[in-house]
């Protein structure tokens, strides 16, 4: 039952973005970064996995925010966002759920996304989370952030690890069931678009489900913004969209300010 919920939810997710939003970008920032990323090797289970991190520029340990692609792959977009994290004070990794692949149409991503499992989503974060531990830089504090499926999969892992100090969901699907909030330990703090009924529309039932389970859940709806306005907020998109940009801005206000409480 757990897989068709997660398996109906992404079909849906993924249906709904334009094909012309999967172009990729970020490669500017990422090449005239003064911060140090790089690629390594994760052992998950029995594969080994790609993934991304940056560090940032800092004289003490800093936190730790494991970053959930989209459906299109570890995209230079997802890799500039782990650039910007940085910049902001935390390390940013990013594992690579497709390892390697990308797509420029959603028939392609959605096929190779829906046949990661849950439990290959959790295999693949706690191993990038093990990693972080072992980062001589890391300070010991971890977070989780996730955009569009991949905020989804940041609630749901905010419930599979009791280290998260804090969990991000951008715009994706909130959990519909007691037992996906039960062991959640940390605060989650979701980001929406106001023009993204379909999403937001369970966001009643999450707040609800995380009322009585006694935890903490801080959605925030940004007017005028559309689904997946992190990305086609971001000026150098060469699909940008205007009335994302001041979403985009604000979520980065209110999530700068949620990084310093790390």
């Amino acid at each position: 039952m757990k897989h068709l919920l997660f398996a109906v939810a992404f079909a849906c997710l993924a249906s709904s973005i334009p094909a012309q939003e999967f172009k990729d970008f970020g490669k500017e920032r990422l090449n005239s970064s003064p911060r140090h990323g790089e690629w390594f090797d994760i052992k998950s289970g029995d594969r080994t996995i790609k993934a991304f991190v940056v560090y940032p520029e800092r004289k003490d340990k800093a936190p730790a925010v494991l970053v959930i692609q989209e459906i299109f792959g570890l995209t230079d977009w997802v890799r500039s966002m782990c650039d910007e994290l940085a910049e902001n004070g935390v390390i940013a990794i990013a594992p690579d759920f497709l390892n390697g692949q990308k797509f420029e149409d959603a028939d392609g991503a959605r096929k190779a996304m829906m046949a990661v499992t849950q439990e290959q989503v959790k295999t693949v974060l706690d191993a990038t989370a093990d990693y972080a531990l072992k980062i001589p830089a890391f300070n010991g504090t971890l977070a989780v952030c996730g955009f569009c499926r991949g905020g989804g999969w940041a609630f749901m892992y905010a419930n599979m690890n009791s280290k998260l100090k804090a969990a991000y969901s951008f715009y994706g699907a909130p959990p519909e069931l007691p037992e996906q909030v039960a062991n959640i330990s940390c605060p989650v703090y979701g980001f929406y678009g106001e023009n993204d009924e379909r999403v937001n529309a369970d966001i009643p039932k999450a707040e609800e489900l995380m009322k009585v389970a006694g935890k903490k859940y801080e959605p925030v709806i940004y007017k005028g913004a559309g689904h997946g306005f992190m990305r086609s907020g971001e000026p150098s998109n060469p699909n940008f969209r205007e009335g994302d940009k001041k979403a985009r801005d604000e979520a980065w206000t209110r999530w700068k300010k949620l990084l310093t409480e790390l």
